[in-house]
């Protein structure tokens, strides 16, 4: 039931972004005067529609999308007296042109010369276009604050959580356990346990981890007094961190890798503890930087699809294995979140909050990768819109420089062969991500 209200609420939460994103089209469009005739979330047949002035507002069957429809969105061509070609053209590409000129053209009724697309000025069209994805970094940023400020960020605590026995070599598995031969971990012989909070290490206080990490490592090989916070009363006990090789670690505390992945160690005192993990509420300055390094960390994901869409497609058809850093479909998404909510942990470590938090953060990174997605400058997407209008407004600075005839509005209709090739390429993509989470899919406990 928890993995079925985890798909579920990522579903919700994909339709909403879908129809807000469509809002955010046809707010301007409506408001700078053109005729929205369709608002449709999801694609295929039509489940429930309704009609709302001289708009349609409706679902249809399949939710991996959505649209409206604005008459107008292909201007009549400047060259000819009715502004089409002839129907009959032996060119199989001017022939698809002219019949989706033709089918936009239909649209129009007496009165609306002036409530096109095609007609908006520059700033207007760039207005309308990218009013979508830009609704979509709103609501990102909106849920990665409410994650961040409400909930708050997953944080090592001063609170010991686990206890070693022993002292293990640096390239131990995860799961080694100790034998006679391994030394005494240095934290179990002060008798240090799980729930002491480490008030100060050798007189200096610790109001972070990062604290307590920084002073056991520069104590290694001397005695140093602990203060921890055991229930209702401070004590001081005496442990010598271990002089030995440890991870080290860059400024913002992770571990430093070395050019084969492996990582790079140094020498440094253990002392055998481990933090609890808790949710930390942030401040809302910290929101612009979240938000930053989604776009820039989903942007780096799509510079790099086609190594991934290998890896992909070898994890898919062959034996290779997914990379849990590269792109997955609605069909992941989905699966990530049931995961979350039905993943088996103790409450004081992963409970509901930290389970929600986990599903609005996924919620948000889908939102930010329909922003960055749909700036590729290319049609279908609105970034080919965006690109044209542009365009449009270059040509149009250009003509006025040189105090020549204005060039009207970019004929955006000669990029639909273009358009059909990468709605096919999408479509492609997405079957072989979708065939591949079903099959193979990332999962968050590997």
């Amino acid at each position: 039931m928890a993995y079925l209200l985890g798909v579920l609420a990522v579903v919700v939460g994909i339709a909403v972004s879908i129809a807000l994103h469509e809002v955010g089209h046809m707010v301007p469009a409506k408001k700078f005067g053109v005729r929205v005739t369709q608002y449709m979330v999801g694609f295929g047949p039509t489940v429930w529609s309704r009609v709302r002035g001289e708009t349609e507002y409706g679902v249809k069957a399949i939710p991996l999308g959505g649209y409206i429809r604005m008459i107008g969105m292909f201007p009549p061509r400047r060259d000819t007296p009715d502004g089409m070609v002839s129907s009959g053209s032996s060119n199989p590409v001017a022939s698809l042109v002219e019949s989706a000129r033709a089918e936009s053209l239909e649209e129009l009724r007496p009165g609306d010369e002036n409530r096109t697309f095609y007609s908006l000025k520059v700033w207007q069209k760039l207005v309308v276009m990218m009013g979508g994805p830009v609704m979509n970094l709103v609501l990102a940023t909106v849920l990665l604050a409410v994650v961040a400020v409400g909930f708050g960020a997953v944080q090592a605590t001063t609170t010991v959580g686990t206890v070693s026995q022993c002292i293990l070599p640096v390239d131990a598995p995860v799961d080694a356990e100790c034998s006679a031969d391994d030394p005494a971990a240095p934290a179990a012989a002060a008798g240090i346990v799980p729930g002491d909070v480490v008030l100060s290490v050798d007189g200096v206080a610790t109001p972070t981890w990062q604290d307590v990490r920084e002073q056991i490592r520069a104590s290694g090989g001397e005695s140093t007094v602990f203060v921890v916070q055991r229930g209702d009363e401070q004590l001081s006990l005496t442990a010598t961190p271990s002089e030995t090789s440890i991870i080290a670690l860059d400024e913002a505390g992770e571990p430093v890798l070395d050019d084969d992945g492996g990582y790079v160690t140094t020498e440094g005192g253990f002392l055998g503890v481990g933090p609890t993990q808790d949710l930390v509420r942030q401040p809302v300055t910290v929101v612009p930087g979240l938000v930053g390094d989604a776009v820039v960390g989903t942007a780096k994901v799509l510079i790099r699809l086609p190594q991934y869409m290998v890896g992909v497609a070898d994890a898919a058809f062959g034996a290779g294995e997914r990379d849990p850093e590269g792109p997955v479909s609605v069909v992941g998404v989905g699966r990530l979140a049931g995961e979350v909510a039905s993943l088996e942990a103790p409450s004081d470590t992963f409970g509901l909050p930290e389970r929600v938090a986990t599903i609005l953060q996924i919620l948000a990174g889908l939102n930010v990768a329909l922003f960055v997605f749909n700036l590729i400058p290319l049609l279908p997407l609105d970034g080919g819109h965006v690109a044209g209008a542009l365009w449009e407004g270059v040509k149009k600075a250009w003509a006025r420089a040189r105090s020549l005839p204005d060039p009207g509005p970019v004929d955006v209709a000669k990029a639909l062969p273009v358009a059909y090739g990468v709605a096919i390429l999408l479509l492609g993509l997405s079957v072989v991500l979708i065939y591949a989470d079903l099959v193979n899919p990332v999962r968050l406990t590997g």
